[in-house]
């Protein structure tokens, strides 16, 4: 049901967005960028849960942990990144879009380096 309180939260920042945007468009963007750091907020819970729980799956997997750490941080770019791109695209600003979305990208690729180095070193091992 959480679901239902963040669409409604979303549905009625964005009819007062559309109100306001008429006579202060700057209040309309500030209210839309609080209301989805709002909603951010009230899903960390969630994602800490969701952490916590791949943290554990990994350890009762022998799984080393810096390797789903890493891929948690590139996921967590990913989200941050686009979340940041919609945002700058909300203010008009594409061409500041698509930066922060390649920086998220080239991001993404400097932190996958070591999980591609071993994948790479496993499959040299195979190979007789």
């Amino acid at each position: 049901m959480e679901i239902i309180q963040i669409v409604g939260l979303g549905m009625l920042a964005t009819f007062l967005a559309l109100v306001v945007k008429e006579h202060k468009p700057i209040f309309a963007f500030l209210l839309v960028v609080f209301v989805g750091v709002i909603i951010f907020i009230f899903l960390i819970d969630k994602i800490a849960a969701i952490i916590t729980m791949l943290e554990e799956l990994a350890d009762k997997a022998n799984v080393n942990i810096v390797y789903v750490q890493t891929v948690l941080k590139i996921i967590g770019i990913a989200y941050i990144a686009e979340f940041g791109a919609q945002i700058a695209k909300d203010a008009g600003q594409g061409a500041m879009a698509s930066k922060i979305e390649l920086a998220g990208k080239v991001l993404i690729m400097v932190m996958a380096i070591p999980i591609i180095s071993v994948i790479i070193e496993t499959i040299i091992g195979f190979i007789p």
